[in-house]
């Protein structure tokens, strides 16, 4: 049996002929550590096949999974953050602005758009955390509360995608006044009535959990997600006591009452559509 067994010494496979496998070809789960094709991994809504793990993703895949065929129209995509405090730490803000838009592609933490899902209508707003965090600033407020004015005058359901940091330090009271907004756009919507779900998913902190996050008719979570609105550490430090496992996990704010359920990204688009087809 030579077949397993190299009978010549000495042969040696110059460098030119060797092979090595293209980069992105394979994806290693980050938290069992397994390895699964890259296409597998797309193709199972960016959730791990071995302990379904769901990683971390923006509005391009959310869009792509929701919306049927991957159409929409995006609403105020060149929306783009000012800088009316003249914010300085380690750069200027608006530096900071143009080296993350070149890095992500993106304009803002936040995109917006509106299409079919399952043949119903439904306007979708999507956080993505790698645009400084998800940190929500006027732009994050203001794209919001425009798709929300969309959403009201075509009476169209509403769907809240959040991923973020918190506010947006950058430009301070501004920021803040943003949960306040898009609160106020979401009073009217549910005047309306005109359904309104919300989507946590890991991590969802800060001021966006204090606003429009927790707003919902429907306050939903992918598994495992961070939900809250200070750091554990911090509360560890004000209260002086250890906290119970799995706080701020979404299994744990669903045992508490402030979720509704928690949905696998495999199954969102078909559990969505047959909420909304129930309040229609």
């Amino acid at each position: 049996m030579s077949w397993f067994v190299r009978k010549e010494k000495g042969i040696n496979t110059p460098t030119e002929m060797k092979r090595e496998a293209p980069d992105g070809l394979w994806y290693q789960c980050p938290n069992c550590k397994k390895i699964m094709h890259t296409r597998e991994h797309k193709l199972n809504a960016y959730t791990c096949a071995h302990c379904n793990y769901h990683d971390k993703v923006g509005s391009e895949a959310y869009f792509e999974l929701l919306f049927d065929h991957n159409e929409f129209i995006e609403l105020d995509p060149e929306l783009r953050s000012g800088d009316p405090l003249r914010f300085i730490d380690t750069k200027p803000y608006p530096d900071r602005i143009r080296s993350t838009m070149l890095k992500t592609g993106l304009k803002d933490a936040v995109r917006a758009a509106h299409g079919k899902m399952n043949d119903l209508d439904i306007v979708v707003a999507c956080m993505d955390f790698n645009f400084i965090g998800g940190s929500m600033g006027s732009v994050v407020g203001e794209k919001i509360a425009r798709a929300i004015d969309h959403s009201l005058a075509h009476r169209q359901p509403f769907l809240m995608i959040s991923r973020s940091g918190g506010a947006r330090m950058m430009e301070a009271g501004l920021s803040l006044m943003q949960m306040a907004k898009t609160s106020a756009k979401l009073a009217l919507l549910s005047e309306a009535k005109v359904p309104y779900i919300s989507l946590l998913t890991d991590p969802t902190t800060g001021g966006v959990t204090a606003s429009y996050a927790m707003l919902g008719d429907f306050n939903i979570s992918e598994p495992q997600a961070l939900i809250g609105f200070a750091g554990p550490r911090v509360i560890r430090e004000t209260i002086g006591k250890d906290l119970p496992k799995g706080f701020q996990s979404a299994e744990f704010v669903l045992e508490h009452g402030f979720l509704d359920f928690i949905v696998d990204r495999k199954e969102l688009k078909d559990k969505l559509t047959s909420l909304l087809t129930m309040l229609r």
